[in-house]
């Protein structure tokens, strides 16, 4: 079966769903994405991991899965998404040692976020693309119609009760705020580990650079 290299898109949090969000994954050479729903630990740790100038004061689980991989001379080569049952996905991490390669099985949150990490390519089946996929394809002048859509096609293929709505805009608390008093506000969430609120001012600082 051929695989399908993919990279992150972005990460979407519901305001009505407590903890519900989802991991979008759109593929390398084309137009479809890849919604799979994760958990408030996981999209935090990810989000971590995507935005560079978030330093965590103390290491997370998966900063610790690395530095021990690193301490033991441990690759981890690339992640592969090798199964979908019921709305599940299931992932395999690709690791070696010595030339001694070994297949873990993991969460599929968990092995994205690692792969960050080890900056490892993350990979599906096409069987598994063509099947769960979102086709879209929009020019740059419909970015907020094509986000708009994507919501309404996540929320058609996730199982019931899982139900995320994508929402990539700040608060309006945080769109009074200036450009200094954001930066002092991300300071303050990364010192409190609030990374969940340091991702959604950092949204806010990054939409403001443009």
């Amino acid at each position: 079966m051929s695989l399908v290299r993919l990279k992150i898109k972005g990460i979407s949090y519901s305001q009505t769903q407590n903890g519900a969000y989802a991991l979008i994954l759109n593929e390398v050479d084309g137009d479809r994405k890849l919604p799979i729903v994760i958990g408030a630990f996981e999209a935090q740790s990810i989000a971590i991991a995507l935005e560079k100038e978030i330093k965590p004061p103390r290491p997370l689980t998966h900063d610790l899965f690395k530095n021990f991989a690193d301490r033991f001379e441990i690759i981890v080569k690339q992640v592969i998404i090798h199964k979908l049952v019921d709305g599940v996905f299931y992932s395999s991490i690709i690791c070696e040692r010595d030339k001694i390669e070994e297949i873990i099985d993991a969460r599929t949150s968990d092995a994205i976020a690692l792969a960050l990490r080890f900056n490892a390519p993350i990979f599906t089946y096409k069987t598994i693309l063509d099947k769960a996929g979102i086709f879209l394809k929009f020019s740059s002048k419909d970015k907020e119609k094509e986000e708009s859509t994507e919501s309404i096609m996540v929320d058609e293929i996730l199982q019931e009760g899982e139900t995320v709505e994508i929402d990539s805009g700040a608060s309006d608390a945080y769109k009074e705020l200036s450009l200094e008093e954001l930066h002092q506000e991300l300071d303050k969430a990364v010192t409190n580990e609030d990374y969940e609120k340091a991702a959604k001012l950092r949204d806010e600082i990054s939409k403001r650079q443009r």
